[in-house]
């Protein structure tokens, strides 16, 4: 046991070499779409909307398709069922999705140009918890919004959590979800920086036998 945190401590204190610093590079160059682009979106069709109504939540917003009409014919639809309404200002996480994905940005900047291995451990670490919490967070507002409906609406229907990922049919509406290219930017993120970890663990373990 000690042999093995002797050599994780070695680890961590280690430098990192170029090819590692240039992916935590394009690791914070990936995170840019998050700002441009959806993370997710939501399209649902009935037999009264055959083109579809779509959502698309951005990391700092809540949009829809016909030009942002689409989320107040769906938040009618919600009155009637006694679903509270979609409004950007009802989402806290579009107050600290944007900051900490600056945060994670900038330190993996910081993990470049500093070249602590110990540092992008970190970085990798948080971004772990970032991407695990968001994502717990989104379920549980998806399930808010379908079970917390107003006893008094006109319209009772059971209650229910729209779909995460894929199809899911509920009344007269089939609902489809999709990751939007903002978290497949994030993806991307992660897939980088855990192969920086790799190649950096690799670049270190010559220096550490040398010793």
């Amino acid at each position: 046991m000690h042999a093995l945190l002797d050599r994780l401590t070695r680890f961590l204190e280690s430098g990192v070499a170029l090819g590692p610093r240039g992916l935590v590079v394009l690791a914070a160059a990936l995170l840019i779409p998050v700002y441009l682009f959806p993370l997710w979106q939501l399209t649902m069709f009935a037999p009264q909307y055959p083109d579809g109504l779509r959502l698309q939540i951005y990391s700092y917003k809540l949009d829809g398709g016909n030009r942002g009409q689409d989320v107040k014919e769906v938040n009618v639809l919600n009155h009637y069922i006694g679903m509270p309404a979609l409004t950007t200002e009802a989402f806290t996480e579009f107050k600290w999705i944007p900051f900490v994905v600056g945060a994670v940005a900038l330190l993996c900047l910081r993990a470049a140009a500093l070249g602590k291995m110990s540092m992008l451990v970190d970085v990798t670490m948080l971004y772990v918890y970032f991407a695990l919490f968001s994502l717990w967070s989104f379920a549980y507002k998806l399930y808010s919004y379908g079970h917390n409906l107003a006893p008094e609406a006109a319209v009772k229907v059971p209650p229910f959590m729209p779909p995460m990922f894929g199809y899911r049919k509920i009344a007269n509406f089939e609902i489809y979800s999709y990751p939007g290219a903002a978290s497949y930017a994030l993806g991307g993120a992660f897939v980088v920086l855990l192969a920086a970890l790799a190649l950096g663990w690799r670049q270190s373990r010559p220096r550490a036998a040398g010793r």
